[in-house]
């Protein structure tokens, strides 16, 4: 069992909403695994979640960006010697595959999935707060009482137009949190501020403490100065409370 407990703060709203995405696809892909109908509605109601946040921005062009950004950072430090060149190639393997398959697909993503009038029926009476019921959507209702197999094989078909995404933003995401090592700090009374150099392309903060630590770790601050607070969870319905004790921790500031 994993004793560490990692928080992130994204440094700009694009990272912040690749981290979303990235939560989103792992529940999908948990309710997925499901066999109930319990976790079909789950599962459709996070798909549509994932298909809110690709109509309000322009994730495929910001994404390209980021790949062809990863691929110029990793083809510069090729020819230092300290490189693992075998891992080096096979990332910018994926990478460059990544991208390719992205500019080669055309239209809006995933808009063949609203192309289902089922799919369709429940999107609308989704935004309804119970909206779903069989008596609100018949045809839904005979559809999550169909075999398993029948409504995963749906199930995969609504998501496949979203994959390249899933696989993008994976990648970007994996090459950012491991673009630093951590340093060892401390947090006097709870309390910890980081200057960042404004002439690096910081991404994340990343705050790493041992789970025996009763702190949880709250994160303000932009691209130029973050703070960090431990705060002591309260037990009594009351607001929670910095702690006053030095808290040990791994920061790590994530570049590119």
């Amino acid at each position: 069992m994993n004793s560490i407990i990692t928080y992130e703060f994204p440094l700009n709203e694009r990272i912040r909403v690749f981290i979303r995405l990235e939560q989103l696809f792992q529940q999908f892909n948990h309710f997925l695994s499901g066999a109930t109908v319990a976790d079909t509605r789950a599962a459709i109601n996070t798909l549509l979640d994932i298909i809110m946040i690709l109509r309000r921005n322009d994730l495929k062009s910001e994404i390209l960006k980021e790949l062809d950004r990863h691929v110029n950072v990793l083809n510069k430090i090729a020819d230092n010697q300290s490189v693992d060149t075998e891992k080096l190639e096979q990332l910018l393997a994926q990478l460059t595959h990544t991208s390719k398959r992205l500019y080669a697909s055309t239209g809006k993503i995933g808009a063949h999935v609203m192309e289902s009038d089922l799919f369709q029926s429940i999107a609308q009476r989704s935004s309804i707060p119970g909206g779903t019921c069989s008596f609100d959507l018949p045809e839904f209702h005979y559809w999550l009482e169909q075999a398993e197999s029948n409504r995963l094989k749906d199930l995969e078909h609504w998501r496949s137009p979203f994959e390249e995404i899933h696989t993008a933003i994976d990648l970007i995401l994996n090459f950012i949190r491991n673009s630093n090592s951590s340093t060892d700090e401390v947090a006097e009374a709870g309390f910890f501020q980081i200057a960042l150099d404004r002439s690096l392309p910081y991404q994340l903060i990343k705050v790493s403490l041992d789970k025996s630590i009763p702190c949880f770790a709250e994160i303000s601050g932009g691209k130029h100065r973050c703070s960090i607070r431990f705060m002591i969870p309260s037990s009594d319905d009351k607001r929670p409370i910095q702690s006053q004790d030095d808290i040990p921790f791994a920061l790590t500031c994530c570049l590119f």
